[in-house]
């Protein structure tokens, strides 16, 4: 199975935005060049939620900039968003794709190494290795998987692979070199005061490797 080209470089995954509205943060960010994001409400109500969904999928549609929905594979449907990002305690892989169907984007997080053997014979889009680095984003996970956990991950996985937890632009260069195909970022560029400016400096950072 070969890469997956369209996971290369950022992957936005919303969070609180300190500065900026959602939607100005996900565009100035889309301008700069990410190559996916993924909407996560955790504590959003399902309404809030897909008006969110409907009204990233209509910004984003213009920059062919693909919507993965976090967890919530009926929201996915209803806004006919790209795809999703599940975890090990979601909706399980075949289900979900039996409901998205063959073209959908699946993203599966992988937090042990069972994990990752597990993932080996699905049709996955990318495996996301979480957390690579301690975060106060995902509180919910195993020990962080480190560098040396990346590299091990990159040398097994015929997946492309999506470095996620407590990237930044001090580490990106290190988690590319260690075998990310993309770094899923939240603080970095949602917290930021210029997000564009965020995600261009993110994307030099990662293409040093």
């Amino acid at each position: 199975m070969k890469k997956n080209a369209r996971f290369q470089g950022v992957y936005l995954v919303t969070g609180d935005c300190l500065y900026h509205n959602l939607e100005t943060v996900v565009a100035d960010a889309a301008k700069a060049g990410v190559c996916a994001v993924q909407l996560r409400e955790k504590n959003a109500d399902t309404r809030t939620f897909l008006d969110k969904a409907l009204a990233l999928k209509a910004l984003l549609k213009a920059y062919s900039i693909p919507l993965i929905i976090n967890d919530r594979v009926d929201i996915a449907l209803a806004a006919k968003a790209d795809g999703v990002h599940i975890g090990q305690n979601d909706m399980p892989y075949s289900k979900a794709r039996t409901l998205l169907g063959p073209d959908a984007i699946i993203g599966l997080s992988v937090e042990t190494w069972e994990d990752v053997e597990a993932a080996q014979p699905m049709d996955l889009s990318y495996i996301g290795v979480s957390p690579v680095f301690s975060t106060p984003t995902k509180t919910d996970t195993k020990s962080p998987w480190g560098l040396e956990g990346l590299a091990r991950i990159q040398g097994f996985s015929r997946h492309t692979i999506v470095a996620i937890g407590g990237l930044n632009q001090t580490n990106a260069e290190a988690a590319a070199g260690a075998g990310a195909d993309a770094i899923a970022v939240v603080s970095a560029v949602c917290g930021a005061k210029a997000p564009f400016d965020a995600v261009q400096r993110l994307n030099m950072e990662f293409q040093k490797k």
